[in-house]
């Protein structure tokens, strides 16, 4: 397989995983789903993913992953399949809200935002069943815990 994954660190924030952690959970996301593939992993801090998030999805407050899947126009050959944008803080608030490894929650946002760059979804039960199934797998397969057996079990 060949990937590129360029990270942008657009953030103060400390404990940002290195980028050879974002390309080995890219890599296992698209295993077996994509050969060739391009993406960016931006690292933001809180304003920037609000901005973001509220642009283009209406919502007033900030996310952890925001997902911008690119098709190339026709004729145009391109192996780029989107950007992501990670924000920092919301991760990292998240894993100690969730009792998760922070590692862990990293990899599983970086996970599920290549799974949407790939057109998977989460909007119906169905779609989230899938969706939830390949991020367990993907992990497990990384070595790390189920990502949804804490929210569940609550």
């Amino acid at each position: 397989m060949a990937l590129t994954v360029e990270v942008q660190q657009a953030s103060e924030a400390d404990e940002i995983p290195p980028p050879s952690r974002f390309q080995r959970w890219a890599t296992a996301a698209l295993e077996g789903r994509r050969t060739d593939a391009e993406l960016v992993i931006r690292v933001v801090d809180e304003p920037e993913s609000r901005q973001l998030n509220h642009h283009y999805r209406g919502k007033a407050s900030a996310t952890n992953v925001l997902s911008f899947p690119f098709d190339a126009p026709p004729g145009v050959p391109s192996d780029h399949i989107g950007d992501l944008v990670i924000c920092a803080a919301v991760v990292q608030r998240e894993a100690g809200e969730q009792d998760k490894a922070p590692e862990a929650h990293w990899a599983h946002m970086t996970v599920h935002g290549v799974l949407h760059l790939l057109g998977y979804d989460h909007m119906t039960d169905d779609q989230a069943d899938e969706m939830e199934a390949l991020e367990r797998d993907i992990l497990a397969g990384l070595s790390y815990p189920d990502p949804y057996a804490i929210v569940n079990a609550q």
